[in-house]
């Protein structure tokens, strides 16, 4: 088995964590949800976003890695690069729609919020 033959086969293993984090805690958080629609708690759908929401940027983030590891020692070319320069991209914006998403406010603008619900 050569160097690239491993690096790829522990790309894969890093991808299938990747896409277990997001089935798993989707799953988990679609059980959270149930649980708290049969207790009548507060505002149970909010919660599930929050918590897939989570998932899934762990879930994308786990999955760049991946990206970027074969990318960087596998496939070498220039394709390969500008390839992974999009998924990145895409990702990004996924990645800060989500937190958004999830935050209900611009990244930029958390300080400013966080102030203002600490002040009496």
């Amino acid at each position: 088995m050569t160097y690239e033959q491993t690096i790829s086969d522990v790309v894969k293993v890093v991808e299938a964590g990747g896409a277990a984090i997001m089935v798993i805690g989707g799953l988990g958080a679609f059980g959270q949800f149930a649980m708290r629609v049969a207790q009548r708690r507060a505002d149970p759908y909010m919660t599930l976003r929050r918590n897939l929401g989570r998932f899934i940027l762990v879930g994308l983030e786990v999955l760049i890695v991946a990206d970027i590891v074969r990318t960087i020692i596998v496939d070498q070319t220039l394709t390969s690069i500008a390839v992974l320069g999009g998924i990145v991209i895409i990702r990004i914006i996924l990645s800060f729609s989500l937190e958004v998403e999830i935050d209900g406010v611009w990244p930029w603008r958390r300080r400013d919020v966080g102030s203002r619900e600490r002040t009496p």
